[in-house]
């Protein structure tokens, strides 16, 4: 019996608060109609000044300065009702309303509508401006938040052979703080897919459409170059089964073995296909490669690099890229029968014993072409001239060197206010000028200093390549 006096005293306790409620809204009825009455554009300061042409404060709005104008259009969105029986009603779910106040809310969103029906909407529009300024939501808002931010823009192509940005194509995303890359990440443009970084989010829809080399802001507001693949950056963050031949040695084989449009080229050692793609554009669509792998995972990595780069590369540029390299998973010393028939203008080889195939590679060589070998240190060098001596192959060592590269920081001074320094020139005795004569933007000029006046600081990037082969450079001799 207690427990049921006590549920009895809760339901009168509740019934008493909801008939309480429907008797303060019913006292307070003229007082809410008089607030709900005044319509939406109020939030607007410019459709404010049309509502109230009759009242004569249209002359005194036109008084004030248009940054005035703005500020005063701002805090007037920024205002809340001062009705506290308002506020607690919009944060009341829709069934524990009395049917009175249901009514006065239609009738509210009703006149708004016959008012000025193109001020929601304004507004509206105004806020997806600022979400395409800003190009991503708050550093709080998750990821739905950021999916929801995408505004569809249409940016059209203005020069010859431009094309915009889509799905399928390979792209380079990096940050770069005080002439630093903090973030460099390549990734592939999908449907529906994003970009994360510690800086924040990029849908990758909203990175679709627009045109290379741009800037877009993350969710937390930080802006993220995004750019083109080039080949060099493919073969430096393509997914790698052995280490690589990197672009300064690549290039400087290039160099040695003289390859040029149309040559048939041998590699020997496909590892993760990056000396191929090299190849392959050196040779162009009238010449071929054959490249060699003897081991099967690093020759199935090298094709699928390979074919990675040629579906990219066709969506940019509306071309296929040249079919021309023939993988081929075999023992380049015990593959004659491989070789029978073919000549080749120059060779490339990459292997751990290289003295080892030459025997079955030479006499398939252009007699004068070329022989490039890349060894990793120097006593696969010594290995190799040892092999030649013993073998005495019919072939000329003509070069081993190596490739250095040293990155410099080169930038203007700059005080630590940020301005830029100014070179001084010596007092030879002229007279002084005075400050408005002699400062530098007496001209006009807001990039800073004249040409000329600025001083550079130049030093050794801290972040250096160090040493990655050494490249002999063999020749074919007829005895």
């Amino acid at each position: 019996m207690a427990v049921h006096a006590a549920h009895r005293c809760i339901y009168l306790h509740r019934l008493v608060t909801v008939c309480t409620s429907i008797q303060i809204h019913s006292r307070n009825r003229d007082v809410f109609v008089k607030l709900v009455k005044s319509p939406c554009s109020r939030a607007f300061f410019t459709s404010s000044v049309r509502s109230n042409e009759n009242d004569g404060q249209s002359s005194d709005a036109l008084k004030l300065s248009p940054k005035e104008i703005q500020r005063q259009a701002l805090l007037s969105r920024r205002k809340r009702p001062l009705s506290p029986l308002e506020r607690i009603s919009s944060l009341l779910p829709q069934g524990v309303l009395s049917p009175e106040v249901i009514q006065l809310r239609e009738q509210k969103q009703q006149e708004q509508h016959e008012e000025d029906p193109d001020s929601c909407d304004s507004e509206v529009v105004t806020e997806e401006g600022d979400l395409e300024t800003h190009s991503g939501p708050k550093a709080e808002e998750g990821p739905k938040a950021a999916a929801l931010h995408h505004v569809e823009r249409k940016v059209y192509p203005t020069l010859l052979g431009e094309t915009l940005l889509t799905f399928g194509e390979l792209l380079i995303a990096e940050y770069r703080k005080k002439r630093r890359a903090e973030f460099r990440k390549m990734f592939q443009l999908q449907p529906g897919a994003r970009l994360q970084s510690s800086w924040g989010i990029i849908m990758h829809d909203d990175i679709a459409g627009q045109p290379a080399g741009i800037f877009l802001k993350t969710s937390r507001g930080v802006p993220i170059f995004i750019r083109r693949a080039s080949l060099e950056d493919y073969v430096l963050y393509m997914k790698r089964g052995p280490a690589i031949a990197y672009p300064k040695d690549a290039v400087s084989m290039l160099l040695m073995m003289d390859v040029m449009e149309g040559d048939c080229v041998l590699e020997s050692g496909s590892g993760s296909g990056a000396m191929s793609l090299f190849l392959s554009r050196a040779v162009g669509s009238r010449g071929s490669v054959l490249s060699v792998e003897v081991r099967e995972d690093h020759h199935r990595r090298s094709v699928k690099n390979y074919e990675r780069w040629r579906t990219s590369w066709a969506l940019q540029r509306g071309r296929e890229w040249p079919n021309n390299v023939e993988f081929q998973n075999a023992d380049l010393g015990t593959a004659s029968s491989l070789l029978a028939g073919r000549g080749f203008h120059s060779v490339a080889l990459d292997l751990i014993h290289p003295h080892l195939v030459l025997p079955t590679v030479l006499p398939h060589l252009h007699p004068g072409a070329v022989c490039a070998v890349y060894l990793a240190n120097i006593t696969q060098v010594i290995n190799l001239l040892e092999g030649l001596r013993c073998t005495r192959l019919p072939v000329l060592c003509e070069r081993i060197v190596e490739v250095p590269v040293r990155d410099w920081l080169v930038a203007p001074a700059l005080q630590k206010d940020g301005q830029y320094c100014t070179i001084k020139a010596p007092n030879l005795g002229e007279v002084p000028r005075n400050e408005e004569e002699t400062s530098d933007g007496a001209d006009g000029d807001h990039f800073g200093p004249a040409f000329g006046n600025v001083p550079y600081i130049a030093r050794p990037h801290p972040e250096q390549m160090s040493h990655t082969a050494f490249l002999v450079k063999l020749r074919k001799s007829v005895q």
